[in-house]
């Protein structure tokens, strides 16, 4: 289902995926640089198979909410680059408002993000109140991307448990940031916790791109709906 909601930026579509019965809570998920793409619809299915409630906004709904293909990335660029960290508050904000009006309290939401949604996630985990949040190899981790700080800055500022998903593989996010990202979660006043998937390249998660990786994929995906089940209980 998709819906509509208002912004301070004007109208912003909304994927909404509803598990049968009463929702255990709610999980934003956070869309890849490419934007609402089949694979971030696929995931917020599966999360409401698991039975939450999975709202994904469209970030890009200032320059068109475009779907862009993954090999066509001189048209992704005009719609990254007009994101600010302004406009990614008023957006969460305003996805928050869905589960507001669902009555989904601040301990039963979660948030996951995938490539540039996973390093909003982070962010969003240090800004907002959730009580879990998932990063798949976001980027930016040492240098601050759309006028977020760095992940590595923002990250002992996490106010709710957080979960990362990093592949060895991946060629714009070197190792070495990656432990300097566990390092610096690590000194968050909550659980973290950062996996390394050794076949892994960037976008493993996506089995529309030629990194998917199955079987890091179902590892990742199995963590992540552990995180979920255990630190969004409702308080």
């Amino acid at each position: 289902m998709d819906i509509t909601v208002d912004t301070a930026d004007g109208p912003m579509g909304v994927v909404v995926a509803e598990p049968e019965g009463a929702a255990r809570g709610g999980v934003v998920v956070v869309q890849e640089a490419f934007g609402l793409t089949d694979h971030i619809g696929r995931v917020c299915e599966r999360l409401a198979d698991a039975g939450w409630l999975a709202v994904a906004p469209a970030l890009f709904h200032r320059t068109g909410s475009a779907v862009l293909a993954y090999d066509d990335i001189a048209s992704v660029m005009p719609h990254m680059m007009a994101l600010t960290a302004e406009g990614l508050g008023a957006d969460l904000t305003a996805t928050l408002g869905v589960l507001d009006d669902r009555g989904i309290a601040a301990g039963r939401r979660g948030i996951v993000g995938f490539c540039m949604g996973g390093t909003a996630a982070l962010w969003a985990g240090a800004t907002f109140e959730f009580g879990a949040a998932v990063t798949y190899y976001g980027g930016g981790v040492v240098e601050g991307r759309f006028g977020l700080p760095s992940l590595v800055d923002a990250a002992p500022s996490l106010r709710c448990a957080w979960l990362g998903h990093y592949g060895d593989l991946d060629q714009g996010i070197p190792v070495e940031q990656v432990e300097a990202l566990r390092a610096a979660a690590a000194a968050a006043p909550v659980p973290t916790e950062l996996h390394r998937y050794a076949g892994a390249e960037h976008g493993f998660n996506c089995d529309d791109r030629p990194s998917f990786d199955t079987a890091s994929a179902a590892e990742a995906w199995g963590r992540t709906l552990g995180w979920f089940d255990r630190f969004l209980d409702g308080d």
